[in-house]
């Protein structure tokens, strides 16, 4: 008696592996454009991605060195000399033509002389003071020339006569037309010429 074979058993099923999700991108930071790292390194760069700007407070480059105060009194003294002695010419010029003390023409006196002091010789604190004297100085010279200017109009003698060979006649001419506005305008071109030297020196 003939005994049948048993069907051939099939091989059990391998188990299939269980396959794992891959991390898929995410946003980071709320921007869908930046994605965070899916290969273990962290912040690598994207292709064509745009690098983040500085944090806030961290410089560019070096910083560089301020530059060095300047303070050089004999070269600001010298200026501010020039400046007065030139100031005062064209003082005394204005008040010869127009036979007035005027107001500007002193704070363009102190202006100047200060601002000469200032930028050539720097922030020495003795040139804003030498400037207040040295415009009074230059005030006085230039009311000076505009009598002797005046008197050259009204007398036989020149200008060069009258200032050089009769300077104490000028200074008598001077007190007797000076007034309390004349010694304003000292005071203005005096101040004029201490602060413009503070703010004019580098």
């Amino acid at each position: 008696m003939s005994q049948s074979a048993p069907p051939p058993q099939q091989p059990p099923a391998q188990p299939q592996a269980e396959t794992q999700p891959q991390p898929q991108p995410q946003p980071v930071d709320g921007n869908p454009y930046a994605q965070q790292p899916t290969d273990g390194v962290p912040y690598a760069p994207q292709p064509g991605a745009v690098p983040p700007p500085p944090a806030p407070g961290v410089p560019y480059g070096a910083v560089p060195a301020p530059a060095p105060v300047r303070n050089n009194i004999g070269v600001g003294l010298v200026a501010a000399f020039a400046a007065a002695v030139v100031a005062a010419g064209v003082y005394g010029a204005i008040i010869g033509l127009t036979k007035h003390e005027i107001g500007w023409a002193a704070v363009g006196v102190g202006f100047l002389v200060g601002l000469a002091a200032g930028r050539l010789g720097g922030r020495n604190p003795v040139l804003p003071v030498a400037s207040a004297a040295l415009s009074l100085g230059s005030v006085y010279i230039g009311q000076l020339v505009g009598e002797a200017m005046i008197g050259a109009k009204e007398t036989p003698l020149s200008f060069n006569e009258l200032f050089f060979q009769h300077f104490d006649v000028v200074q008598e001419a001077w007190k007797a037309d000076a007034d309390p506005l004349t010694f304003v305008f000292f005071a203005i071109a005096a101040y004029v010429a201490f602060t413009g030297a503070k703010k004019a020196a580098l």
